[in-house]
């Protein structure tokens, strides 16, 4: 009787919270999550999209705790990583008891796959990833993981959210995290080397390092970078290249 009602709880939450998207095949489909494996929409565990129900990792990690679950073991997969893109990709093994051999999972994650709200997390949303797939083969979970898909779940919102964020502090390096995002969103559009753009800055600031450059002064440099890729990316090149190290010079 008690697991009736918890039950009923939690598709009363989630019709107040989805009441659009919360109809009859919905609900049957919540009370099975419900029921197998003890999800609940109060504490964050599932979300909806169009119709589809995703657990999140709140859901999955509570999952692994309730079955006592040994231990997750995770390392990045090199060969598949270049970190001046940020692209990552990661292996995720799940260990369910002492004797388990462990459930695999790959997670991967770049700029291309992931929310621009989340750009320069994509480390560890590759890993996140990687622990949600494992965590889904080792308890048999159908459902995709929010984590998982490649955007956001709710990208209309997501931006009417950024929209009303708060204007960055002007001290701090790079200017704050919406100059930083657009510098890497130009360092990798027009594959330019970071330490090279990061040396040329410094110049074009005035400063001895970017720590001391003002929020104004890196957002001229972003304009000016943007411009001049756009208009000439070969002159650029050249004017980088100008900053490498000269061959024999003193470490």
């Amino acid at each position: 009787m008690k697991y009736d009602l918890q039950v009923k709880s939690e598709l009363e939450t989630a019709k107040i919270m989805w009441p659009d998207s919360v109809q009859k095949l919905e609900t049957e489909q919540l009370e099975s999550l419900v029921k197998k494996y003890r999800f609940s929409v109060k504490t964050g565990d599932l979300q909806i999209l169009n119709g589809r129900w995703y657990v999140t990792h709140a859901g999955l990690v509570g999952l692994a705790y309730r079955k006592h679950c040994r231990g997750v073991h995770t390392e990045a997969v090199r060969d598949f990583c270049e970190p001046a893109m940020f692209r990552w990709t990661f292996k995720a093994v799940v260990y369910k008891s002492r004797t388990c051999k462990g459930f695999v999972g790959f997670g991967d994650a770049d700029p291309s796959n992931v929310s621009p709200l989340v750009h320069g997390a994509e480390l560890r949303i590759a890993e996140t990833r990687a622990v949600n797939r494992a965590l889904r083969k080792a308890y048999g979970i159908g459902i995709c993981s929010v984590d998982e898909i490649a955007s956001a779940p709710h990208p209309a919102q997501s931006r009417h959210q950024a929209s009303k964020l708060p204007p960055q502090p002007a001290s701090g390096n790079y200017g704050g995290p919406k100059v930083r995002d657009r510098l890497c969103q130009i360092i990798r559009q027009h594959q330019l080397d970071p330490n090279l753009v990061k040396s040329y800055a410094v110049d074009f600031c005035g400063v001895k390092s970017l720590r001391e450059a003002t929020r104004a002064q890196v957002e001229n440099f972003v304009a000016h970078l943007a411009d001049w890729a756009a208009k000439d990316r070969n002159a650029l090149l050249c004017q980088l290249n100008s900053y490498l190290p000269a061959k024999g010079s003193a470490a």
